[in-house]
């Protein structure tokens, strides 16, 4: 199967015009956001920055993913989410381990089996196949797989239509068929009410946990490390502040025009048959996510509503906004959503070596060097 054709690189940008394109992005993204809260859709901020920036990058505007402002406001998610590790919530930690084990059994089955089918059907190359069909791992498996030989383009894509149809399906999932409507960014509270104490120890929190998760080489360190400083600070009571609804807002903007960045430089006639592909395994792992949580639910008591966002095949960043918006176990859920990810880092080059014998097929895709928009961590 040949690699949809790639795009001709645009010529480099000067800072001004970097500016004006990232101001253009967060602009079409703030007003896909508003619009999306007007009409009262699920997770209006993220979503209706999604869908807006990806309409703009599909039709060819010169947008601009930012990427340091959202390493900056990944951490302000990260700071939410640790907030959610107070004693009480630690407490429960060892009813976690039937679910934990069953999501690094899901993901094995997951990059096994869709990898397999890749590779037998789609006929692409053992690289390409088994860093497709991770159910995380977005910049991870982009780099693992380039690495290896695999098609950096098609891996981009593939995870890029996976993030965006978890990312649209499990809001309407709740909305739906669970009644619930996110409190909207009024539930964190407003800047104007946060004390001097409190912002201190956030900021706090953020530096030194980003500073040690970089030095540590943690995945993800913007999320990552924010979050284990703030869950240490909040479970052993140092602090008990939250960021305020307007940063929280801010961070799902930005982060849903990222993930519509990342479809820069394609074109739809040219990936029509990749974008089928990855639709397809991305309902595919929805739904054996939800049929795995209801498993789970059924036999341990745990949320079935908590277990089905820790089973989402969506990115650690946009499964965690999602989480904090809908106010389901923000401790839980990321704990689920990391090990997974650490879990993938060293599964996929173990399937690759047991599973990815050339002989299946003749098929081996030139490699590109290019993706789509700028890859984020998943």
């Amino acid at each position: 199967m040949k690699s949809p054709a790639p795009s001709v690189k645009p010529p480099a940008q000067g800072w001004p015009r970097r500016t004006l394109a990232i101001a253009l992005t967060l602009a079409l993204g703030g007003a896909g956001g508003y619009a999306f809260l007007l009409l009262e859709m699920p997770l209006p901020w993220m979503m209706g920055a999604m869908c807006v920036t990806i309409t703009a990058a599909l039709a060819g505007a010169p947008l601009r993913a930012p990427g340091r402002l959202r390493d900056v406001l990944i951490a302000v998610i990260g700071l939410m989410v640790g907030s959610a590790f107070t004693p009480e919530i630690l407490a429960q930690a060892s009813q976690w381990l039937p679910s934990i084990t069953a999501i690094l059994l899901y993901s094995t089955v997951m990059i096994i089996g869709l990898g397999w089918l890749l590779r037998r059907f789609g006929r692409y190359d053992p690289a390409t196949a088994f860093c497709s069909a991770a159910p995380g791992g977005f910049t991870e498996m982009v780099l693992l797989g380039g690495s290896m030989g695999g098609d950096e383009r098609v891996i981009s894509l593939m995870h890029s239509v996976r993030i965006v149809i978890t990312v649209v399906t499990i809001p309407f999932w709740f909305r739906f068929f669970h009644d619930y409507v996110p409190a909207g960014t009024a539930a964190f509270g407003r800047i104007n009410d946060m004390s001097a104490t409190g912002a201190a120890m956030l900021a706090a929190s953020a530096i030194v946990g980003y500073g040690l998760a970089r030095l540590a080489r943690l995945p993800l360190p913007a999320l990552v490390g924010p979050m284990a400083v703030s869950a240490l600070a909040h479970a052993v009571g140092l602090s008990d502040a939250r960021p305020p609804g307007e940063l929280v807002a801010l961070a799902q903007v930005v982060i849903g025009a990222n993930v519509g960045c990342r479809f820069l430089g394609t074109r739809l006639r040219e990936i029509a048959s990749v974008v089928r592909t990855a639709a397809i395994m991305a309902f595919l792992m929805i739904a054996a996510a939800v049929l795995l949580a209801a498993l789970l639910h059924a036999l341990t008591g745990l949320s079935f509503e908590a277990l089905i966002l820790a089973f989402a095949p969506g990115g650690v960043a946009e499964m965690n906004v999602i989480t904090v918006a809908l106010h389901i176990d923000p401790a839980f859920v990321a704990t689920h959503h990391l090990v997974r990810l650490g879990f993938l880092l060293v599964l996929a080059p173990v399937a690759l070596r047991l599973f990815g014998s050339r002989r299946w097929t003749g098929a081996n895709p030139t490699p590109s060097n290019r993706k789509p928009g700028s890859g984020e961590d998943d």
